[in-house]
């Protein structure tokens, strides 16, 4: 289960990705009219998401603990992005209420897929 999640995960982050790079798609580094991006805000979801996919094709331990990194990581830059509102997260990634609210979102998911399942070894043994 935690390996597709992760392909799921990893399929959905590349693709939001490369559609942040997609005229029209992206008009006025709106993604979608409702998220702000730019070309690294959408690049390091590109590169989530093929992370996301190496870590699934390591195995379950690989996959959970990547989703309990990038869950911290999300929760921090969700935190960063409430702070910073409507501006630029570490003067590189562009954001405003709809992409913490966002970011909140999937840290959320990442951190109960990633605390709330079984470790790989209990799942073996059961």
């Amino acid at each position: 289960m935690l390996r597709r999640l992760g392909y799921f995960y990893g399929g959905a982050f590349i693709t939001g990705g490369v559609l942040g790079f997609v005229p029209g798609v992206t008009v006025d580094d709106m993604f979608l009219g409702i998220f702000m991006v730019n070309p690294l805000h959408s690049a390091m979801h590109a590169a989530s998401g093929v992370i996301f996919l190496l870590a699934s094709t390591l195995g379950a331990g690989a996959a959970r603990l990547w989703f309990q990194i990038f869950g911290a990581v999300y929760a921090a830059l969700a935190a960063m992005g409430f702070w910073v509102g409507n501006g630029m997260i570490l003067n590189c990634i562009t954001n405003n209420w709809n992409d913490s609210w966002g970011h909140a979102g999937l840290a959320l998911s990442m951190l109960v897929i990633g605390f709330a399942t079984a470790k790989p070894a209990a799942l073996a043994r059961a």
